[in-house]
């Protein structure tokens, strides 16, 4: 996969060349090219941006410096690709939509991605705009909150989509254990984990999992993942397929429910919507007598 990455600060991604990122770049299986926003500016003072039409506070990134930018990127690109090729563009934002893990496997499915992180207000709207009629462009958020520019934002999704490529991970089979994967783990959070010693400081490992008992320890891993999404993100355990569920899911889901109802003092921190949230969940997944009777 290559990965162009235009930015003021070419200098933040140093990280991508440790761990698991710098060995994928030098087995050549990720290829990333950085470049400086700036050497496309035509002014003594590299300007790269200006005042934001209508007023208010801060600076918007100027159309024809990110235009002339993409442009000598993407045909850079094609040098490697062919003349026709296009990248996948990527710009950061909070009014994006949301990047998930499915985000990030569609991610890795591409041959080429352009990101453009925005410093100040963002960049121009205009520019999305025009590149989005010549090549998919996406504006994405990785949180709802609000950083100093763009740049962290595309170290969270690379090293997110690099870890998805073949070859990268010593294991392949995490990916299908990580929290939010899809398959098992859609709308879950991966559960705790342990190693050696199997008792440290008085904290004992699960007895399940000393116990070489393959099928045990699979169905002690998914009722951990179901209680931890409870206790901490409810919301998702509402979106989970309900006809994926197995008798023994919803006995955990229903057991939790009835605990947090005979506890309600654990519950007293919480905000309504989390309440209200931890309810639906109850509610959205209450066995039918038929699937408890055994």
């Amino acid at each position: 996969m290559r990965v162009d990455i235009i930015s003021i600060f070419p200098e933040y991604f140093a990280p991508l060349d440790v761990s698991l990122m710098g060995k994928a770049r030098e087995r050549g299986i990720l290829d990333i090219h950085l470049h400086q926003l700036r050497d496309w500016t035509h002014d003594v003072h590299k300007s790269v941006d200006d005042t934001p039409y209508g007023g208010g506070p801060g600076m918007v990134m100027k159309p024809e410096v990110w235009g002339e930018a993409v442009d000598a990127v993407i045909e850079d690109g094609r040098a490697v690709f062919g003349k026709d090729a296009l990248p996948r563009l990527i710009v950061p934002t909070p009014s994006g939509r949301p990047f998930t893990q499915k985000v990030a496997l569609e991610y890795a499915e591409e041959p080429w991605l352009l990101f453009a992180p925005a410093r100040y207000e963002g960049i121009d709207s205009r520019v999305v705009a025009e590149y989005g009629e010549r090549l998919r462009a996406d504006e994405v958020s990785i949180g709802d909150y609000v950083l100093a520019g763009g740049e962290a934002a595309v170290l969270v999704m690379v090293e997110a989509v690099g870890r998805l490529l073949p070859g990268v991970l010593g294991n392949a089979r995490s990916v299908a254990d990580d929290s939010f994967a899809p398959g098992a783990m859609a709308n879950l959070l991966e559960g705790p984990v342990y190693t050696k010693p199997p008792v440290w400081r008085g904290h004992e490992v699960p007895e399940v999992l000393l116990s070489g008992h393959h099928g045990r320890i699979a169905r002690w891993r998914r009722d951990e993942a179901l209680r931890r999404t409870l206790a901490r993100r409810p919301e998702l355990v509402a979106r989970l397929d309900r006809d994926g569920l197995d008798k023994h899911d919803r006995r955990v889901i229903e057991e939790f429910g009835e605990r947090r109802e005979e506890r309600p003092e654990e519950r007293a921190g919480e905000r309504p919507e989390e309440r209200r949230s931890a309810a639906a969940s109850r509610t959205s997944f209450r066995a039918a007598p038929e699937d408890m009777a055994d």
